[in-house]
């Protein structure tokens, strides 16, 4: 039985704020238990929550850069459930009329058009504290640092359709909420992470299947293994003649195992309602506007606007739009006088194989980019060979410097005098009969073997196709030799 698969995501990331959303207490990672929090977060008799602008306005970057419509009014709802980790015994969140809705997630494709990832909503809730059993089998002790730090839920529609892809939508989700500054999304710390809804359909219906939630999935590996194992679970049983239960899983990583943790939950269950303790959002077309334009160039924006610029290939564009400080780089060296393409090949070949080998970022790089530019500029002009200007590169990448005067001071100017170079090239014939026969028997690679020995003799600072032109020209060859 052939089924397709339907997944949606819905992703709590936190907003970067030095407060809490409803609270003074500060937002901090890796304090000692129960020292981030105030009488609000442990629910004393008497406090009343207080909304952190600086947490909306983040909040509606993040909205605004996945496309969202943000609505001028929303209300923040109770969310009531029982856990040890939540004081008030509800989670103050927005269900009917959140911050935003609609949106989408623009995934690359390897062929054809881009493909949309739908938005349902993004809305603004408070985290719950944190369970601690450390190594107690009977005890829970309780840690509320976390309780009240603002996070957005970024819902998904059930667009997704493996879990590969899935893992896809969150790189690229993560990456833009970090470019608007809305959240630096550290998975370990636990400030990007999701809920993973999966089910499973024949092929070709349009109903969906039953789903399963599997919560708190905090890693990209994790996500396309739990997904993964559940797909494996619901086809296995569904070809059996089985059925779907609806349930909320946790995925064991250690034992890539899923367990139950409970068995149907719907939001009627919750029994939201409106706070009384706090007043509906307001904000107005104007702020939204003024956000708006205040946002930086998305990636996939400056990768339009690079491929249009320069005249690059749209992949080459969106490789080094990727990464902010690295096209920042590029730009800085393709506005000197060597050609934006050259450039981009050389940064995407050579100084990102460099920054590789170090486990560097560009950030560490000595070389300014318009000496690298420059240095491009002179192999293009044949006044190094692009051997030698790579290797000159590789050194200088990590030690700055001027490359004209580099390539002064070590005597890698390229050989391209037409009489020098055919002195030498008599030289080699003189010295290479055997080539030179072979050569003028038909094989083409005994060409290639009296290059080599020009280039030796010149210790590489001769123009290669100079050389084949003069070589193919003094035997005779300009006819059926490959430049």
């Amino acid at each position: 039985m052939s089924f397709e698969v339907v997944i949606g995501l819905e992703v709590h990331c936190q907003l970067r704020t030095r407060s809490k959303l409803f609270s003074s207490a500060p937002v901090r990672f890796g304090g000692a238990p129960n020292t981030s929090v105030v009488p609000l977060d442990i629910a004393l008799p008497g406090t009343l929550p207080v909304l952190n602008g600086a947490a909306v306005e983040l909040a509606i970057r993040a909205a605004l850069a996945t496309h969202c419509t943000i609505h001028e009014r929303s209300i923040f709802a109770r969310k009531n459930y029982f856990y040890p980790d939540l004081p008030k015994g509800y989670q103050i969140s927005q269900y009917e009329q959140p911050l935003a809705t609609g949106g989408y997630v623009e995934l690359a494709a390897s062929e054809g058009a881009a493909r949309r990832i739908r938005l349902t909503r993004i809305h603004m809730e408070e985290d719950a504290g944190k369970s601690v059993h450390d190594g107690s089998a009977s005890d829970t002790l309780i840690d509320l640092n976390r309780a009240g730090i603002p996070l957005i839920e970024i819902v998904s529609e059930p667009d997704l359709r493996s879990a590969a892809e899935a893992a896809e939508y969150l790189r690229k989700l993560r990456e833009i909420v970090r470019a608007v500054g809305a959240s630096d999304a550290d998975m370990e710390k636990g400030q990007f992470r999701c809920d993973a809804n999966v089910s499973l359909r024949r092929a070709g219906a349009t109903t969906l299947g039953t789903r399963t939630e599997i919560k708190n999935l905090n890693s990209f590996r994790f996500v396309e293994a739990a997904i993964e194992r559940e797909v494996q679970r619901q086809a296995e049983l569904l070809e059996s003649g089985g059925a779907i239960v609806q349930a909320t899983l946790g995925y064991d990583a250690e034992r890539d195992r899923l367990g139950v943790m409970r068995v149907k939950e719907n939001a009627d269950d919750y029994r939201y309602f409106p706070d009384p303790d706090l007043i509906p959002v307001v904000i107005s077309a104007a702020r939204i506007e003024a956000i708006r334009a205040a946002l930086p160039e998305l990636a996939d924006a400056r990768a339009r606007r690079f491929a249009a610029q320069y005249a690059l290939a749209p992949r080459d564009a969106a490789l080094i739009a990727a990464d902010r400080a690295l096209s920042a780089w590029f730009e800085a060296a393709a506005k000197q006088p060597a050609q934006p393409k050259s450039v981009a090949n050389w940064l995407l070949r050579d100084v990102l194989a460099a920054l590789r080998e170090r486990d560097a970022e560009i950030e560490h790089v000595k070389l300014a980019p318009e000496s690298f530019a420059a240095l491009v500029k002179l192999a293009e002009d044949g006044a190094i060979t692009a051997k030698n200007a790579r290797a000159l590169l590789a050194e200088l990448l990590w030690t700055g410097g001027d490359p004209a005067s580099a390539i002064a001071e070590r005597g890698l100017a390229a050989v391209s005098d037409a009489g020098a170079l055919g002195a030498v090239a008599d030289e080699v014939i003189a010295a290479n009969a055997k080539a030179v026969a072979s050569f003028r028997a038909g094989d083409e690679k005994s060409l290639n073997f009296l290059m080599g020995q020009v280039m030796r003799r010149t210790q590489g600072k001769a123009d290669p196709a100079a050389v084949r032109e003069i070589l193919s020209r003094k035997l005779g060859g300009d006819e059926g030799v490959t430049p």
